[in-house]
């Protein structure tokens, strides 16, 4: 178990660094000096998309990266049962329909717990960008 374990936080680190590599990507292709000084409606909600398409991808290449995990391992029947198990845990929608079996079950915590930081930290990222794009704007006027 706990071999298994050691796993299931060497996925965590692997998830951890995609993540971080990708945010760091997603910073150096975002013109967003040049969408701060542009308070128009259009490009703001147009960097916003593009910013949410991306962190969606990073999420998406990590979910496939447990599942290929759960894949290799025969944790499940197939591949695809393996991207669904892994969507509905990473997410932690968890809908129980698919379970890993006995040695296994640990994983499906690690990743879930996983899932819940990596959207936090996408939400703190998007918070920030955001931040950027509407800051002045919502700073009190002082008279």
């Amino acid at each position: 178990m706990l071999s298994k374990l050691l796993i299931a936080f060497l996925l965590l680190a692997l998830t951890v660094l995609i993540h971080a590599g990708g945010l760091t990507i997603v910073m150096r292709r975002l013109p967003l000096s040049k969408v701060v000084d542009d308070a128009r409606f259009g490009p703001r909600t147009w960097l916003l998309i593009r910013l949410a398409s991306w962190v969606i991808t990073i999420h998406i290449v990590e979910i496939a990266m447990w599942a290929f995990f759960f894949w290799w391992k025969k944790c499940l029947p197939d591949f695809e049962s393996s991207l669904y198990f892994s969507v509905v845990t990473y997410t932690t929608v968890g809908y129980g329909d698919l379970v890993l079996g006995q040695g296994w079950r640990l994983f499906a915590g690690v990743e879930a717990l996983t899932g819940i930081l990596m959207c936090g930290w996408s939400t703190g990222f998007f918070f920030i960008v955001a931040s950027k794009l509407y800051g002045a704007r919502l700073q009190p006027t002082q008279n």
